[in-house]
């Protein structure tokens, strides 16, 4: 039977999915199903969101890999706690040793000087040691079973792989891409959708971050392959750079908004930015979404607040700027007056008083997980350890050479971080986990998704299906083409360069899942993705 799996020339409804026992929402069904799995033979919602993470590795390395970093916020016995899982740049990765190689303007986006220490494998050993149930290794079964049994590769991740092929060819003839192309692309080959492929590297990785509670990536076996690798192909990692680093808990940040606490994990990841954009919103009424005022005043403050965030977040060790000042009340009404009838050219404010792949989880113990994981741009810095599967994320590029700058590059300092995981309470009690992956898209489609849920009472499915938008830089925003033509001439009209686009790929994959009371669950899954709600 031939057929195109990445052409869906009708519209089609997608409901939303409600479960009693556990739920996980991903952007690849094989890997809800590891995480459903998990919970099925007596895990909680923390075993399902580490054995769901491992598999994306494998299943989705367009947007993660054994060299990405990760974020969680995780709903325990009636608190929410923070793990960050970014990584730092490496001791010998400084700005003198970039601009002795000429690189002065802006960090690169591949190679090896777009590289920090990856944070993943020890976010999932730190997540389990605390809140676990399973035995840490059970967690790694469902991804060595595809590892070496083989998976079919599905529509979106075969279409990103493609583009990721196309993206690296003309690295193809430098040595230090070598193990990408080996990996990836052998033959000069990609596979397609529904393609059946094996990957044994992977899974002889898995076991050893498994038997080791992934000791082995920073002090061990692992972590001696990848310095004799770039000790070998001109890389920047230490020993040490490895040896000392732990994933960190923190205290997760959040505003009011109406009713509703919206959590974030704080600085360095831009969270804080969709905080700020929905601090400033609050302060309106939206009574339409397919609204040009309704577009205009979300737009304006996704861009109002990414000015202030591109200037301000970094590493919170190095931030001049407190985190209660940009989230303030005084704050957001002084941007808020900002807002009039016309486009704003955005520029940053003074808030002083003196952005992969995202999936969640719920049990029905009370657990849930928000958990996003990346190696920033398709396939990271194009940099694979070959031995064992590990391509290596492209996160430095997130660092500043303006020696002004908070962001400014700096050995063992973290970058300017995409990736946010996103949770939502009322009166102190969890309504859920959400997110909307996709790099500068994430805090707009978080914004985007929390004012279809409250101020719309859209499901989450219909939260998730709504058209979306993207301020890509100054004045110019891009929309899908789902959203109406009286909106988008109306906003034209108030200054703002609008491109109208049918490749909705760049628009953002979110998961929502939601405790509809105290026995059910409500989920939804991405209609821009492979994802699933799998339930039981």
């Amino acid at each position: 039977m031939k057929f195109n799996s990445s052409l869906y020339p009708y519209s089609s409804r997608k409901s939303v999915v409600y479960a009693n026992h556990g739920m996980v929402c991903t952007s690849q069904s094989l890997a809800a199903q590891a995480g459903l799995k998990i919970l099925q033979q007596g895990g909680n919602a923390i075993d399902a969101a580490i054995a769901s993470a491992i598999c994306l590795t494998l299943l989705e390395p367009t947007g993660n890999g054994l060299g990405s970093d990760a974020f969680a916020l995780v709903w325990v016995k009636n608190k929410l706690y923070g793990l960050n899982g970014s990584g730092y740049a490496p001791e010998n990765l400084t700005a003198e040793k970039l601009s002795a190689k000429g690189i002065t303007d802006e960090m690169p986006d591949r190679g090896w000087e777009s590289v920090t220490v990856p944070g993943a494998p020890s976010a999932w050993a730190i997540l389990h040691k605390r809140f676990g149930k399973l035995p840490f290794t059970k967690l790694f079964s469902p991804a060595i079973e595809y590892a070496e049994n083989g998976f079919p590769v599905s529509p979106v991740i075969a279409e990103g792989w493609a583009k990721g092929v196309m993206l690296f060819k003309k690295y193809e003839q430098e040595s230090v891409f070598k193990g990408w192309f080996e990996l990836f692309a052998p033959n000069g080959k990609v596979p397609l959708a529904g393609e059946l492929i094996k990957m044994p590297t992977f899974a002889k990785t898995f076991k050893l971050l498994a038997e080791s509670y992934c000791e082995a990536y920073y002090r061990g076996e692992i972590a001696d392959e990848i310095i004799r690798f770039s000790d070998t192909m001109g890389g920047y990692f230490s020993k040490a750079d490895l040896a000392k680093y732990q994933a960190q808990w923190v205290e997760p940040i959040k505003v009011n908004y109406r009713g509703y606490d919206v959590w974030e994990i704080p600085p360095n990841g831009h969270g804080i930015v969709a905080l700020m954009a929905l601090n400033m919103l609050k302060g309106f009424s939206f009574t339409e979404r397919e609204d040009i005022a309704t577009y205009h005043k979300q737009i304006e403050a996704i861009k109002l607040a990414f000015a202030d965030g591109k200037k301000y977040i970094a590493d919170p060790n190095y931030m001049q700027t407190a985190v209660k000042d940009m989230l303030s009340e005084e704050y957001a009404d002084k941007r808020r007056k900002l807002i009039g009838q016309e486009a704003l050219q955005p520029l940053a404010g003074k808030p002083f008083s003196g952005g992969t792949v995202y999936l969640c989880t719920a049990d029905n113990e009370g657990n849930m997980v928000s958990f996003i994981q990346s190696n920033f741009q398709g396939f990271g810095s194009g940099i694979v350890v070959p031995k064992y599967a590990i391509s290596l994320n492209d996160r430095a590029s997130g660092f500043s050479l303006d020696p002004q700058s908070d962001d400014y590059l700096m050995p063992g300092k973290k970058p300017y971080h995409t990736i946010i995981p996103g949770f939502l309470t009322k009166d102190g009690e969890a309504v859920g986990p959400f997110g909307v992956m996709g790099g500068f898209m994430q805090p707009q489609g978080h914004v985007q998704v929390i004012t279809n849920t409250i101020d719309f009472m859209m499901n989450p499915q219909a939260a998730l299906d709504a058209p979306r938008w993207q301020w890509t830089n100054d004045k110019r925003i891009e929309v899908e083409s789902s959203v109406p033509a009286d909106v988008v001439e109306g906003l034209r009209k108030m200054g703002h360069e609008v491109i109208v686009t049918k490749d909705s790929s760049g628009f953002g994959r979110g998961q929502i899942i939601w405790r509809k009371n105290k026995e059910v669950l409500v989920g939804a899954t991405e209609p821009r993705a492979d994802g699933t709600v799998a339930a039981w």
